[in-house]
């Protein structure tokens, strides 16, 4: 009787390892009955729509005129397309009423690179630092980091003008760029991924006659190219899409980004009108290349941001 409960036993087992075998890399909707399934695929495909809406809106009515915007706001088939807007906002409309676009679109650009790179170089150097490096105060200034990345940033709104305003920093590209240079949260970021890193690999470049730099330049930090590529993707994100610094630091239209300008002009200050087509045409733009980047390094972000969950 023994010998025929182990046989039985086994078989139980096996039948329970191909059970869950079989189960195993199917989707999770796939293990409910077809109806289900259905309203379930149907309520994903529903909602993915439902988020594209607006987005659908913005770029069909971009080549609408101002009185079929105005009129049918919702519709997704122009009456009579134009490519008005967009010939404005790049300067070729023959009215000589174009918008400043070209400016602050290289306004943007020029400051989101330096202050991309300069994220990704000061705070890697910060993060190894934080991670690797033994000195008195390490913990503490580590817990001045996260009280950092605690206080909101409209707090620091009128700090910012009064530091900026008294180094005479204040409509300057200098003073635009500067404040940015370093983030708390892409010193955290890379801190954690440092630490994920076995130190058996620096040991070894120590050995052989590395000093710290030459191991945190040519050794540590190729290793961290998924979270190097992530803190790129969120410093160009965020830089290009700052609104409230450039309103502090900036008075006059020559330093104007797409942010600041485009807040001006649905303000109103670059003429009367809804304008809704030159609006939603400007803000398409300006959306573009964050999109681009984001879904050119869509994986490695993915890679970056679960690098330092396990450590070594």
């Amino acid at each position: 009787m023994n010998a025929e409960a182990r046989v039985e036993t086994k078989a139980k087992v096996k039948a329970n390892a191909k059970a869950a075998a079989r189960t195993q890399g199917r989707p999770v909707l796939g293990r409910f009955p077809l109806p289900l399934r259905v309203l379930g695929y149907a309520l994903v495909v529903g909602l993915g729509l439902l988020y594209l809406l607006p987005f659908a809106l913005q770029l069909i009515t971009g080549f609408k005129t101002d009185p079929d915007a105005a009129a049918h706001p919702l519709g997704l088939v122009p009456t009579t397309p134009t490519t008005a807007a967009y010939q404005r906002l790049f300067g070729l409309s023959q009215a000589g009423d174009g918008v400043p676009f070209l400016r602050w679109l290289g306004n943007s650009a020029f400051i989101a690179v330096l202050v991309t790179a300069g994220r990704v170089l000061f705070d890697s150097m910060a993060g190894y630092a934080l991670a690797r490096l033994r000195f008195r105060g390490r913990s503490l200034l580590f817990g001045f980091v996260l009280a950092v990345m605690a206080v909101p940033g409209v707090a620091l709104l009128i700090p910012k003008f009064l530091v900026l305003n008294t180094f005479g920093l204040f409509d300057t590209y200098t003073g635009m760029i500067v404040p940015l240079l370093v983030d708390a949260a892409g010193i955290f970021i890379m801190k954690q991924f440092f630490e994920s890193i076995p130190r058996e690999v620096e040991e070894a470049a120590r050995v052989d006659g590395a000093g710290v730099f030459r191991t945190f330049w040519s050794v540590v930090l190729p290793m961290a190219r998924p979270s190097l590529l992530t803190l790129t993707i969120l410093s160009f994100q965020s830089s290009w899409n700052e609104f409230t610094h450039f309103l502090v630091s900036t008075q006059s239209g020559e330093y104007e980004t797409l942010t600041t300008g485009l807040a001006r002009f649905i303000s109103g200050g670059l003429g009367g009108g809804t304008q809704y087509p030159l609006k939603l045409a400007a803000a398409l733009l300006a959306t573009v290349p964050v999109a681009a980047l984001f879904f050119c390094f869509q994986r490695y972000f993915v890679q970056g941001a679960n690098s330092g969950a396990v450590k070594e």
